[in-house]
């Protein structure tokens, strides 16, 4: 794993990709920061990091876009799937390295609520609980773009899949408010995203067994908590749904100040289904 990841982190960096990726980083929190902590005196450097929230979702698919995609292209991927280690241990190896190029602009920004500081009052306590869940975020973001990379051999559509992807989720506590809070509006939108969930994962494994059988323990659960209890499932599938908002657990951190550690939880599982999911893609190509 130490190998690859050596390798992906240097490989990001002859490309010239990481060094555009960092620049665009720095550039606009560094306009943010500008503005507000320098210009107009707020002692929060997390307000500067709420704002730059939105740049990742365009900027982290240039990172990942060719993780997998572009060894899938040139068919060096196949030296990797003959190669003596396991497929976890590939997917972590490139996870690693791209998350060690996104914490280098992270770790220039702790200077930054120590440069406020300087000028006065300063929130160190809270400023850099944010940058952790900033960086969490990006993690996050990093893996889904991974996984999205290794379905396709083309760079042009993981990045463009994986930016709408990334919108989807920066938009979601929006989102998650349109969502029906009878009890039948609930039951039949959670019987959709299990469907929806079972067909990637069945793209993903092309294993009907295994995306049957999480579809069907999912529906059985849900006619059970029907049939007791039918009023237990309104107005609960915004409330599910919305604790996965990475806007929402960013606020808690940055305007807050509260410790979110719930939904920094809920960030690194689903960073680990991601990873899960992307060495399944791998486990499809290893035996197609």
């Amino acid at each position: 794993m130490l190998a690859i990841a050596k390798r992906e982190f240097k490989s990001l960096f002859t490309t010239m990709t990481a060094p555009i990726f960092c620049a665009v980083m720095i550039a606009v929190t560094g306009i943010y920061f500008i503005a507000y902590n320098i210009g107009t005196g707020y002692q929060k450097f997390s307000y500067v990091l709420l704002s730059s929230l939105f740049i990742m979702m365009i900027i982290v698919p240039l990172l990942t876009m060719r993780s997998f995609s572009e060894e899938r292209r040139q068919k060096t991927d196949q030296l990797l799937l003959t190669a003596p280690v396991s497929l976890g241990d590939i997917v972590l190896g490139k996870f690693f390295a791209m998350c060690a190029v996104f914490a280098i602009p992270v770790l220039i920004f702790c200077a930054c609520p120590l440069i406020v500081r300087s000028f006065g009052e300063a929130k160190l306590a809270g400023d850099y609980a944010t940058l952790l869940v900033f960086f969490v975020i990006g993690c996050f973001y990093i893996s889904v773009g991974a996984f999205i990379s290794s379905l396709t051999e083309s760079q042009v559509i993981a990045a463009v899949c994986s930016i709408g992807a990334m919108l989807l989720i920066y938009l979601w506590s929006g989102l998650v408010n349109m969502l029906p809070s009878t009890a039948s509006g609930t039951a039949l939108v959670l019987l959709l995203v299990l469907t929806l969930l079972s067909l990637l994962l069945y793209a993903s494994t092309k294993n009907w067994l295994l995306a049957g059988g999480i579809w069907l323990l999912g529906a059985l659960a849900l006619l059970a908590v029907w049939l007791v209890n039918s009023e237990l499932l309104a107005g609960r599938l915004s409330e599910w749904l919305g604790g996965f908002a990475v806007t929402t657990i960013m606020s808690n951190f940055g305007e807050y100040d509260l410790f979110d550690l719930q939904g920094l939880i809920k960030l690194l599982l689903a960073t680990g289904l991601m990873l899960f999911l992307t060495a399944q893609s791998l486990q499809k190509r290893r035996w197609s």
